[in-house]
């Protein structure tokens, strides 16, 4: 997938949909996308930096929100249904809701600048059934941010950001695997105290 002659090409539209189908679970170029539209804004001023922000925003956005509601929808029924066969039992589920309930807001925010959160993150906070209303509005300000911030680099940088661009993501990504495998070694030793924690602010069987 050329990245740079889709933006050439298709412009805003491109980022629209790339960053869109990134944020709803599809892992594609989204920020790629975006990083390229703004050097090609800043170089040719083909684009505008305001209207790219914007249009980058709202496919964040909108493609979270749609991965929020695949998760809650369909994700959930599926490790209900499923989980036990990998040993993702009724405890384990309570774990998780239980954390996107007292830190989805952070995860939620936070994962839009973390390349491999970004595209599971919301569908995630879903099928945890993090309440929407606490979602959106992390989610909004996470994608605003996030918007803003490569368009205006990119803008400003041009062709030196596309080199270093591959560089911040691998130390993004290297940073992300360091923080899941910290948090997996965590509740590996802590399990029976998040479970018990867990069932007692969710008692009783989990609805179906």
């Amino acid at each position: 997938m050329n990245i740079n002659h889709l933006v050439s090409s298709y412009g805003y539209l491109a980022v629209f949909i790339l960053v869109g189908i990134e944020s709803l679970g599809i892992p594609l170029p989204g920020e790629t996308a975006l990083v390229a539209a703004g050097i090609l804004a800043g170089e040719k001023h083909h684009l505008s930096p305001w209207l790219l922000w914007a249009v980058a925003s709202a496919g964040a956005v909108i493609g979270d929100n749609i991965g929020f509601l695949i998760g809650d929808k369909g994700g959930y029924r599926l490790v209900r249904r499923y989980g036990p066969k990998v040993h993702l039992d009724e405890g384990k589920l309570k774990v998780g809701r239980y954390a996107f309930d007292r830190y989805g807001i952070q995860v939620v925010f936070l994962g839009r600048f973390v390349s491999i959160l970004r595209t599971y993150a919301a569908f995630l906070a879903g099928t945890n059934h993090m309440r929407w209303r606490r979602f959106l509005p992390a989610n909004g300000a996470g994608g605003v941010v996030w918007a803003g911030l490569w368009t205006w680099l990119a803008y400003f940088a041009g062709t030196g950001l596309s080199r270093v661009s591959g560089t911040i993501n691998v130390a993004l990504g290297v940073v992300a695997v360091v923080a899941v495998v910290a948090v997996f070694v965590i509740l590996r030793h802590k399990t029976k105290q998040l479970v018990a924690t867990a069932e007692a602010a969710y008692p009783g069987p989990l609805e179906d």
